[in-house]
């Protein structure tokens, strides 16, 4: 399992914009993809953004298409989510996961970092 600490969040009004970032450690070679979901109060945990870890393919939700960004560093074991033109409906708890290229799923999970967006 590799091991992740997201950080980056906080208060941000209607527009602005904010970098998540996320540091992964442990058996980071096993990665395969790596991704953000982002949870509101009440809401199912959804996909916002996900990048393969070798070739660097990219895939975003359709809602943050435009606006989020998402990147990595693998020589520094980091990615990244460039968040611009924020909106209230972005208000959420965002996550980093890891799917290693053994399994299926995304089945390593950071701690989540809270973003919210003031109108």
């Amino acid at each position: 399992q590799v091991q992740l600490v997201e950080s980056g969040g906080g208060l941000v009004q209607a527009g602005g914009s904010l970098r998540l970032s996320c540091a992964a450690s442990g058996r980071t070679f096993r990665i395969y993809t790596m991704g953000w979901f982002r949870q509101a109060p009440g809401k199912e945990r959804d996909v916002v953004a996900t990048i393969n870890w070798s070739g660097g393919g990219t895939y975003y939700t359709a809602s943050v298409k435009g606006r989020f960004t998402i990147s990595r560093d693998n020589a520094k074991n980091m990615m990244y989510l460039q968040m611009n033109s924020l909106k209230p409906e972005d208000t959420a708890v965002y996550f980093c996961a890891a799917r290693l290229s053994t399994r299926n799923e995304y089945d390593s999970w950071g701690q989540g970092t809270q973003v919210t967006v003031s109108s």
